[in-house]
């Protein structure tokens, strides 16, 4: 039978169960990355792995994603992103159960390589796909779902990690983290081969995928990502600066390519976007902050408060709470403030700190005591997330939004990278309170960046 084919004028009929479909595989790695985080002192017992090694199980999945992000939102371009999108999905699931069965640290670690190349296939085409199904004027509406997703999946994966690891549950362990994946992961891919499009875009002439590009891309990633995560777990020796130093004259090169070949790897006409560059940027500072501060407050709780897997993962849940109230919020506020709502929530995130950082003298006693300064700091978050990605995406042309794409998330995983790096070595060599600091300098500095934006985009005023 042959398959309907819609235009691009007409918005696809499914396309609310679609999106179901694509946040389930955000949601996916999400508790993937923080479930991971919690479970490797406990990989560490049952395997008896080094310290390094330990590093490598976290790192070695971003890692492998940031190298292959740009790649994969090229290749949903050039292949399709509906196909591309279900080739992730299974990939995870199978390098998921790769995982869950790896006998040694070094087996986990080459199957979180495979399981973050398998994301960076998966994710890049969900904001593309959004693009193609819905109309401007449910675009924000769509792209504000990620927030509440993001939240809940980030802040609940280490409370799942926490009860898993405590049930031991038919002698698993740690194991059971990774098989978690693999109900969410079939039910997406059931779900999308269902639900997801079959939409094939009208081309000039074909499109090939630009192999030196893909080769600059992924070292310049890899140069970057390596010595960001390796500056911060050693104390910066010399060589990780070289190694930075390196990942930005590969990129150099890499940007003047993309100038002069037929078929770039990155749309070119993208960087002369201001509210595209404006926002790529934004999602670097924002995304460190995110991560860095789940980091600290798991190092927080654990190391310095002596609190359990579990309840660590208890203090830290009103995040999600005020990560939905914010991004619903975050939505009706974005259509009549435009770009303000991302500054109000950069504030209310700063406000959060700031009650963090007064009552921290009395959570000793009780992990209750972080719940206020946590809920202020989500909402603040979800204010932040809901409206970010209709900004910079809403002016991206349906040619450019694979490399849009690629890029976007690629610079999520480097700021991830970036703020664990830096702030995490500062809050291990100085004190929470100096990290809290620090943490308040980039809000300001995202703040200043947020007039690079437009003051209302496309897709609020359609």
């Amino acid at each position: 039978m042959a398959l309907a084919v819609e235009t691009r004028s007409t918005p696809y009929t499914k396309r609310w169960a679609a999106l179901a479909v694509i946040l389930g595989a955000e949601a996916m790695d999400q508790l993937d990355a923080s479930i991971v985080a919690v479970s490797v002192p406990t990989i560490r017992d049952d395997l008896g792995v080094s310290l390094p090694v330990m590093q490598w199980i976290v790192a070695g999945y971003s890692l492998a994603m940031a190298v292959g992000l740009i790649t994969g939102g090229r290749l949903g371009d050039i292949v399709g992103r509906r196909r591309m999108f279900l080739a992730g999905v299974l990939g995870f699931l199978l390098t998921s159960l790769l995982c869950a069965l790896a006998p040694s640290g070094e087996v986990l670690i080459a199957s979180r390589i495979l399981q973050g190349l398998c994301g960076a296939l998966m994710l890049p085409q969900g904001f593309g796909m959004i693009k193609e199904m819905f109309p401007a004027q449910e675009m924000v509406k769509a792209l504000a779902m990620f927030g509440p997703v993001m939240g809940l999946s980030s802040v609940g994966g280490p409370i799942v990690a926490g009860v898993l690891i405590d049930l031991d549950l038919f002698g698993l362990g740690w194991r059971s983290s990774f098989l978690l994946n693999l109900p969410v992961g079939l039910l997406t891919l059931v779900a999308g081969i269902r639900l997801l499009p079959h939409r094939r875009q009208a081309r000039a002439a074909p499109v090939r995928l630009d192999l030196p590009g893909v080769l600059l891309a992924g070292s310049g990633s890899l140069l970057l990502i390596f010595g960001l995560v390796q500056g911060g777990e050693l104390g910066w020796p010399s060589w990780t600066f070289l190694a930075l130093a390196a990942g930005i004259a590969v990129f150099g090169v890499f940007a003047l390519r993309i100038r002069r070949v037929r078929f770039p790897l990155v749309e070119p006409s993208l960087f002369g976007k201001r509210a595209y560059t404006g926002g790529v940027l934004i999602a670097i500072m924002f995304s460190g902050l995110v991560a860095s501060l789940a980091l600290i407050l798991n190092l927080l709780t654990q190391l310095q408060l002596g609190y359990s897997p579990t309840e660590a993962g208890v203090a830290m849940a009103p995040v999600s709470v005020g990560v939905v109230i914010g991004a619903v919020g975050g939505f009706g506020l974005a259509r009549r403030i435009g770009r303000r709502t991302l500054q109000l929530g950069l504030i209310v995130t700063g406000v959060g700190l700031l009650t963090l950082l007064a009552l921290l003298p009395e959570a000793g006693g009780s992990p209750w005591y972080l719940v206020p300064g946590v809920f202020i700091a989500g909402l603040g978050m979800g204010l932040m997330i809901a409206p970010l990605f209709s900004f910079i995406l809403a002016g991206v042309d349906d040619h450019e939004v694979g490399s849009a794409s690629g890029v976007l998330t690629a610079s999520q995983q480097l700021g991830s990278a970036l703020g664990v790096a830096t702030l995490g070595t500062l809050f291990t060599a100085t004190s929470f309170s100096a990290t809290l600091l620090a943490m308040g300098a980039a809000l300001v500095l995202t703040f200043a960046l947020v007039f690079l934006l437009p003051r209302h985009g496309r897709a609020e005023t359609a």
